[in-house]
């Protein structure tokens, strides 16, 4: 195999390699050798990943290998051929020239069965479209979150005619919530109500999504306890989330009748300076809405107070509330155009945050300044 094909195959699984060493195998991959191919697997039993790579096979079987040590050996091999041969007592030499080495496996038998993927209920999606709606959702998901329904991303899936549907992504980590969805495709679409995605899953997802140059469409189906993706030669698995996620629709403010349309870019550049003085900990900036201008302020008895005033078509009652400068620039990067919609109804209440077109907005909660 050569060793272009078997490091991308290796980088490719290695993100779900479970660091702690509490079940020694789940720091393996497990090679398997085909026909005319090489299928590589990890897995920390909630997210799993299969890469296959083309490969010259002179004995098909099974191995598992440390992913660390594995990746450190072939990353110093040279451009050119690389051998890897199995040993009585789950012992794996590799070879690249005259390097040699001859390292210690594990039993293949103790790696985790791979789960089924015989469904036949596939929803396609543009690469780019997919790729986006985890990017304009994922920042709101919790992290580490003690409600740990929250780390994870919900999937709906809303059928509109039998080939045809719209998918939506759902994120919220309790101060903030984000929504996006866009078109997608399948043989015999049925709606689902929504099921929970891990994060971790999710970014590899999105990382196989932002790499990959297949020109077929991704597919994802999803099963009652599990989700697949495939794309080109990567297959990515996860376990689902089991429990109830917030009702999200009830978290999206209604009254909101004032609207303040911003250039986006203005509005990013003056969270960013006048966040540089906001107190670490929260970020909180105060956001004062007057005729035609925003005002924007932070103040750090340590470290002194900042002050920026940014244009705005904003025409109503003006007031003073605030919010955590980083959440409100995490929802501006996911707009698409270069003008931001903030829609408030109070002092008191969320700010809604949307673009021109429609297929995503996002609901920061405000904060004491």
């Amino acid at each position: 195999m050569n060793r272009k094909d078997l490091l991308a195959g290796i980088q490719r699984v290695q993100g779900v390699v479970e660091k702690r060493n509490t079940m020694p195998i789940l720091t393996h991959i497990l090679i398997e050798a085909q026909k005319e191919a090489c299928a590589f697997f990890a897995t920390d039993l909630e997210a799993g990943i299969q890469g296959t790579y083309s490969a010259e096979v002179i004995d098909p079987g099974r191995i598992t290998v440390s992913a660390r040590k594995l990746s450190e050996i072939v990353r110093e091999f040279p451009e050119g051929p690389v051998s890897i041969q199995s040993q009585p007592n789950h012992w794996v030499v590799i070879e690249s020239g005259k390097s040699h080495f001859r390292i210690v496996g594990l039993p293949p038998e103790e790696f985790p069965a791979l789960p089924p993927m015989d469904s036949e209920n596939w929803i396609e999606i543009d690469p780019g479209l997919f790729s986006g709606l985890i990017r304009r959702t994922l920042f709101a998901a919790g992290d580490n979150a003690p409600q740990y329904i929250l780390n994870g991303l919900l999937i709906q899936v809303e059928k509109i005619t039998k080939e045809k549907g719209v998918l939506r992504f759902i994120a919220t980590d309790g101060h903030r919530l984000a929504i996006a969805e866009g078109e997608a495709k399948g043989k015999d679409l049925e709606d689902q109500e929504g099921v929970i995605v891990p994060k971790k899953a999710i970014l590899e997802i999105k990382r196989a999504l932002d790499e990959g140059e297949d020109p077929a469409a991704p597919e994802i189906s999803i099963g009652k306890n599990q989700l697949v993706f495939r794309w080109g030669n990567v297959v990515i698995t996860s376990r689902l989330i089991e429990g109830d996620f917030p009702d999200y629709k009830q978290a999206i403010p209604k009254g909101n009748d004032q609207h303040v349309p911003m250039q986006k870019e203005a509005l990013e550049g003056g969270l960013r300076r006048v966040s540089i003085l906001a107190r670490e900990k929260t970020s909180a900036i105060k956001f004062q809405l007057e005729k035609g201008r925003v005002l924007l302020s932070a103040s750090n008895p340590e470290m002194g107070e900042a002050n920026e005033e940014i244009n705005s078509n904003f025409s109503g009652e003006g007031f003073t509330t605030g919010f955590n400068a980083r959440y409100l620039l995490d929802a501006l990067a996911a707009l698409k155009g270069d003008e931001a919609i903030l829609e408030f109804k109070d002092a008191l209440s969320p700010c809604l945050i949307k673009e021109k077109k429609e297929g995503f907005l996002a609901v920061i909660m405000p904060m004491r300044v």
